[in-house]
């Protein structure tokens, strides 16, 4: 990784909150913030513990495209990454995302049917720093 690659990772490694995107049946944008995940390996994964009976979900179900943005508050950077979203409820992925407290908003533990973990797979993004934003492209860092 280089370049923009190397700003973008670096912020969302920092970043303290995300937004998601997604589109509805009548084609709007729906927006949500959220906290980050506990692992935070790969920009172009990103992983979101959620309600199953959120409108998100049933947006990302209906229609996988979607976004990612996150930002600094200190010196207005920020990424925009584009992608889908893929709703996962196996035990293993819900295990690994599991935090301490999580039980406030899945009172029945990690089996809670409520309780799914989002992955969300990015294909492109837009680095904006310093009054300029340039656009990348996954494909583009091998």
């Amino acid at each position: 990784m280089s370049g923009v690659f190397e700003k973008a990772d670096r912020l969302h490694k920092r970043a303290w909150f995300f937004f998601i995107g997604s589109v509805d049946g009548g084609g709007f944008p729906n927006i949500k913030a959220v906290l980050p995940s506990k692992h935070r390996e790969r920009l172009n994964e990103l992983y979101f513990s959620t309600n199953t009976s959120s409108k998100h979900v049933q947006q990302f179900r209906a229609n996988p495209r979607g976004c990612v943005y996150f930002f600094s508050i200190f010196n207005f950077k920020g990424v925009l990454l584009r992608g889908s979203f893929e709703v996962l409820q196996d035990r293993e992925t819900r295990e690994r995302f599991w935090r301490k407290g999580d039980e406030q908003y899945y009172p029945r533990g990690i089996a809670d049917p409520d309780y799914c973990i989002l992955k969300f797979t990015a294909q492109t993004g837009r680095y904006y720093c310093s009054y300029k934003s340039e656009d990348f492209s996954f494909g583009q860092q091998d």
